[in-house]
């Protein structure tokens, strides 16, 4: 029996946060979603901060004498190059001795440090030092180790089930001891507390370790995902509503090493889970059946309709396609496009991606159209049993704006059977021949189709496409912001720049501040702004 939304295993307090996962994309579906409690580790660390001053003139004159003198001086000796009295010389140095600029050697000899050479070049010397009192934060789930200025303090979540319970979480936290101060200074930049910017010159210069670690229960919750395009579930961690993205992470490296038990998590048998994910997965080869068999009832109820004959509807109108004329409709439908173009089908080969299609992309490219290409017919991509050729895919790849940006977008989006085209919103193919890789004219078969220009028809088949790619548009995003992928954050924008919604794409670089990426968001903007000025 398929699981109803009040049957599904989800805390009530988790309701809103499940509405807006699924009502962000169609392709997902929440099976479970619950909140645990698991334990991290905390330390109390006392760090010495060094702040800059800008070094006098003898300050100076030693730190350089002994940062290009070589070999290392004596104090006398550094006094003798310099021309001034060793004493003024030694208070010099020891003073920076102090400061753990300079140091002896065991002959007593001068050598700057590291952090004094790190101050030299920026013209300055520490002030005298201070500490503050933070606290290490080792996360044994998500494999790191952060730190924040207060104290945690164990949240109520004693109604909540262990986590450890139910997967076999390594309870292995990492020994600050063991820690470098090189990687104590990484991971506290990392934390964001403002304690340690070396392009200011402020430097965490030692540390403490408090003597008590506490153990401390922290609450996450975890969603249980059925990814329909992917067709694969998967986890989710998240505090409130910020998705916990190592957490994330580390749970599905489980969930793939069969180390974590659904069935416990979700309180489902494993053939109530297997059921709803195949219940969700045949539902969206549905909606692309209810979308044609809509275009087969209108024929039936507004129009008779003869192999070159067809009947206009109020709204528009639905045209009977077969064999030849399919190819030739494809055509010309292609060539009368002026912003955007969706096209889906099952498979893609050399055979029509030729000379003469590229040549045809290429021209749309160049008066301002986008071209979005789906494909994929297997529920996976691995299980795909023809790959596209790897020169086809770059032929596509090479049709460009004249910003030089790839006008093509392509992409696997898999599980369906379709064969469909969009042209601009306003004509949707619907055939039975794979267009690009069997066109119809090939008469293999009795090849047969629609042509539709009803605009609340055209709009479904639009919506559905759209939706496909923007969600595979937000994937890339997360990608690319996760691993600062340039590449996948590029091609998010293309494909946001392709479905008009090139607000949203700005609205994603300035939350992200990646301001290296404006330029080539006006680059997108000038390509879908070149049909309207063309059309002027």
């Amino acid at each position: 029996m398929f699981l109803t939304s009040s049957a599904k295993p989800i805390d009530s307090t988790l309701n809103q946060t499940v509405a807006k996962i699924e009502q962000q994309s169609t392709s997902l579906s929440v099976l479970a979603a619950r909140q645990f409690r698991y334990q991290v580790k905390q330390t109390a660390v006392e760090v010495t901060i060094s702040e800059p001053r800008q070094f006098n003139v003898l300050e100076e004159f030693v730190l350089r004498a002994v940062s290009e003198l070589i070999p290392s001086p004596t104090k006398e000796e550094l006094a003798n190059v310099l021309g001034l009295d060793s004493v003024f010389v030694d208070r010099t140095v020891i003073n920076l001795q102090a400061l753990k600029m300079l140091e002896d050697n065991a002959e007593s000899k001068i050598q700057i440090t590291k952090l004094g050479r790190d101050f030299y070049t920026q013209g300055s010397v520490p002030q005298e030092t201070k500490t503050e009192k933070i606290y290490a934060i080792s996360d044994s789930l998500a494999g790191n180790i952060y730190f924040q200025s207060h104290q945690l303090t164990s949240q109520n979540s004693q109604q909540f089930s262990n986590l450890s319970d139910f997967i076999d979480i390594d309870n292995y936290n990492i020994d600050i001891s063991t820690l470098s101060l090189t990687e104590i200074q990484n991971s506290i930049q990392n934390s964001g507390l403002g304690l340690h910017i070396p392009s200011e010159s402020k430097i965490i210069t030692d540390y403490q370790i408090g003597d008590l670690s506490l153990y401390v229960w922290q609450k996450l919750s975890i969603f249980v995902i059925f990814d329909v395009l992917e067709n694969k579930l998967k986890l989710e961690a998240r505090n409130k509503n910020k998705i916990l993205d190592n957490i994330t992470h580390k749970l599905n490296i489980l969930l793939n090493q069969n180390k974590i038990d659904l069935s416990n998590i979700c309180k489902l048998t494993d053939s109530e889970i297997k059921d709803y994910c195949e219940k969700v997965y045949q539902n969206i080869n549905s909606e692309v059946e209810t979308r044609i068999e809509q275009i087969r009832q209108t024929v039936r109820e507004k129009t008779k309709i003869t192999q070159s004959n067809s009947q206009t509807a109020e709204t528009g109108t639905v045209t009977l396609l077969r064999g030849s004329d399919i190819t030739k409709e494809f055509q010309n439908s292609l060539d009368s496009a002026t912003s955007q173009i969706i096209i889906f089908s099952p498979w893609i080969s050399q055979k029509v991606i030729d000379n003469n299609f590229i040549e045809k992309l290429q021209k749309l490219a160049d008066k301002g159209v986008w071209i979005l290409i789906g494909y994929g017919i297997a529920k996976t991509q691995s299980a795909e049993d023809r790959k596209i050729p790897e020169e086809v895919f770059d032929r596509l790849q090479k049709v460009l704006t004249p910003e030089k940006i790839p006008a093509v977008q392509i992409f696997w989006l898999g599980s369906s059977h379709a064969k469909e085209v969009i042209i601009d919103r306003k004509i949707h193919l619907n055939v039975s021949n794979n267009m690009l890789s069997c066109p119809a004219d090939w008469h293999l078969w009795d090849e047969a189709g629609y042509k539709v220009t009803i605009p609340e028809q055209v709009q479904a088949a639009y919506q559905y496409y759209a939706q496909c790619f923007q969600t595979r548009a937000e994937k890339l995003w997360q990608k690319a912001i996760e691993k600062h992928n340039r590449q996948a954050a590029l091609q998010a924008l293309r494909v946001w720049g392709a479905l008009g919604m090139e607000k949203s794409a700005l609205a994603k670089l300035q939350q992200s501040n990646w301001d290296e990426l404006m330029s080539d968001w006006l680059k997108i903007v000038c390509q879908s702004q070149r049909y309207s000025n063309n059309s002027v």
